[in-house]
């Protein structure tokens, strides 16, 4: 970790802990409520538990992590050395994280700048990449903030669901949507747009829901220096043959990430999400 500006995210970043660890960058995590037990995200509640338990149709709800844990976090990265902090999390319009982070900022021993990345999942992930790269350069942590900025501001985030059901029942997307969807027996692709998941398009089948998903992050990709995290949810299968055939037609890929998806975010959108993020370097 760099000595002067340490990087904080969470835990919906979904970096690799070798990256993390490399970069020093640490994940507060979010918490997962299944039934009655609130468990964090990334050590308490694995994804294979969470599809087997929206499979079963049990209550599954998320939680923010406390401004306390928060607070907790910021401490010991300060005592690790730091003497600035930028905290980097999930769209503000999606979770309360960022308001809880703001609100433990304030008890700091060091200046924290806190970032509504407006992302998610590998999308904050890049973000917070950037930001530590930048810090281990030697950067403040003005600069740091404005590199997350600028690879957010790049990022593009597409993803295809087999229902809408999970983000209804979330609050993440309208329930006239999801019911449209459901009514016309369509596969919807989504997008991340304003730090919402909006819809991006309807199929009819699935195989072709995730042909045009692959078309429309080629296209995004382009002939730029790019790069993309494909992810899932309970899809291994479906996410290593997606990723095969990007790596194969996107001429300017510079990193490519595979992986599956939390708790937080499965919870939302149900087993069989497919995600692609491009990120511009």
């Amino acid at each position: 970790m760099s000595r002067h500006v340490a990087i904080v995210t969470d835990s919906t970043a979904y970096l690799p802990a070798r990256t993390m660890e490399r970069h020093g960058i640490t994940a507060v995590p979010l918490t997962v409520v299944l039934g009655d037990r609130a468990l964090e995200e990334g050590t308490e509640i694995s994804t294979r538990a969470l599809a087997q338990a929206l499979q079963k149709r049990r209550s599954v709800t998320t939680s923010r992590p406390s401004p306390a844990l928060f607070e907790e976090t910021y401490r010991k990265v300060a005592e690790s050395g730091a003497t600035g902090i930028v905290s980097l999390h999930l769209s503000a319009e999606l979770s309360g994280t960022y308001d809880a982070a703001v609100v433990a900022a304030r008890q700091a021993p060091v200046p924290v700048r806190v970032v509504d990345t407006g992302m998610i999942a590998m999308a904050l992930g890049f973000c917070a990449l950037a930001a530590a790269q930048t810090a281990e350069s030697g950067g403040t942590v003005d600069e740091a903030v404005t590199a997350a900025e600028k690879r957010a501001a790049g990022t593009s985030a597409y993803f295809y669901v087999d229902t809408l059901d999970y983000l209804r029942r979330g609050g993440r997307i309208g329930a006239a949507q999801a019911l449209l969807g459901s009514a016309l027996a369509v596969k919807p692709l989504l997008q991340l747009a304003d730090g919402r998941i909006q819809p991006l398009e309807k199929v009819r089948t699935a195989s072709k829901a995730i042909a045009r998903l692959e078309e429309i992050a080629a296209e995004r990709a382009g002939s730029a220096q790019v790069d993309v995290a494909v992810h899932h949810l309970a899809a291994p299968d479906r996410a290593s043959a997606l990723a095969d055939r990007l790596r194969a037609r996107v001429s300017g890929l510079a990193d490519l990430h595979v992986s599956e998806v939390g708790a937080v975010i499965g919870a939302h959108t149900g087993p069989g999400l497919l995600g692609v993020v491009v990120s511009p370097q």
